[in-house]
């Protein structure tokens, strides 16, 4: 019965999403594409929408992932310093006053997926010289290096000039305000591949769970299996981070819901976890729309303020 009421409290907040916001949509004028009602709706809330729901799949099946491979319910792409690694290439490119680049993107968003992927690559690297204490010590890691990249960008923000440190303030909170369909589409393409790899592997990432060695005895070759899905999940973190901006808490609050939820095996909770992900965030995206305000709401305030407090609970119940 709990599980009917969330699932038709989300859904419904789903279907009603697109009509609420500062302007009220009128149904009857939908059909009229010259209208006002018509050009925000199909132009602007819709693929907002969209955009939100494909960006809470993917928070939360990578943090799905993160937590499965390492065995740590608090190891998410947020924790382990990839989101920080996203702003802080976003906050260079502002500083150094790049608006686009070839092909009409923006030069934030490829400085944004550059400082995440190479955040990946360095946590490869320095876990290669981790050995028992791997898990605890890679996420004390991506800790280190969030505050790391928090220093070289209170240091941007000083030298920065107002207009710069605004738009550099405005991208850490995070933000799905998009215009149009092409970032939709884009991380449409990014969640359906990500879904793919991590389904195509449930099976591997079950064994994981239970241990490494668990794993190796059913033949599974653990060093390969964890670099491409880490590798895939990251791409996937890279790319929604340089476009929205860091979006915390929803990769580590979603999988623990769903296997409140559903206390089944991880192989029959990946879509699940998914779809909840994305409900959730178009949830939290709604509520930032529907709170009038001089200026939107960031959407990294509210999930903020429902997984700080996630969070500690965690902690607290781990001892």
């Amino acid at each position: 019965m709990i599980r009917f009421f969330i699932w038709f409290f989300l859904i419904g907040i789903f279907l009603l999403s697109a009509f609420i916001g500062a302007v009220d949509i009128s149904p009857k004028e939908l059909l009229d594409a010259d209208s006002l009602s018509s050009t925000i709706f199909y132009d602007l809330r819709i693929p907002r929408v969209l955009f939100g729901f494909f960006a809470g799949a993917i928070l939360a099946l990578s943090g799905l992932v993160f937590q499965t491979l390492f065995r740590n319910a608090l190891m998410t792409p947020y924790t382990l310093g990839i989101s920080s690694g996203a702003v802080l290439g976003a906050g260079i490119a502002i500083k150094l006053g790049l608006s686009t680049l070839a092909f009409g993107i923006a030069a934030v968003s490829v400085f944004g997926f550059v400082g995440a992927l190479f955040t990946v690559f360095l946590l490869l690297y320095l876990s290669q010289f981790l050995r028992q204490t791997q898990q605890t010590s890679l996420l004390l890691l991506g800790i280190a290096l969030s505050l790391f990249y928090t220093s070289l960008l209170m240091i941007i923000f000083y030298l920065g000039s107002a207009i710069q440190n605004d738009m550099l303030m405005r991208f850490t909170m995070g933000s799905l305000s998009i215009i149009g369909w092409k970032y939709p589409l884009i991380l449409g393409m990014a969640a359906f591949i990500l879904f793919l790899f991590s389904y195509l592997y449930r099976f591997e990432l079950q064994l994981l769970s239970i241990s490494q060695e668990q794993a190796q005895l059913k033949g599974v070759d653990t060093k390969k299996t964890t670099l491409r899905l880490l590798i895939v999940t990251s791409l996937a973190i890279g790319i929604l981070v340089s476009i929205s901006g860091p979006i915390g808490f929803v990769g580590l609050i979603v999988p623990h819901m769903v296997e409140k939820l559903y206390p089944q095996i991880i192989s029959k909770r990946i879509l699940k976890t998914s779809i909840f992900g994305g409900l959730f965030l178009v949830m939290c995206d709604t509520i930032s729309r529907a709170i009038q305000t001089q200026s939107e709401l960031p959407i990294g305030i509210i999930t903020a303020l429902i997984g700080g407090p996630f969070f500690i609970y965690l902690i607290v119940k781990a001892k």
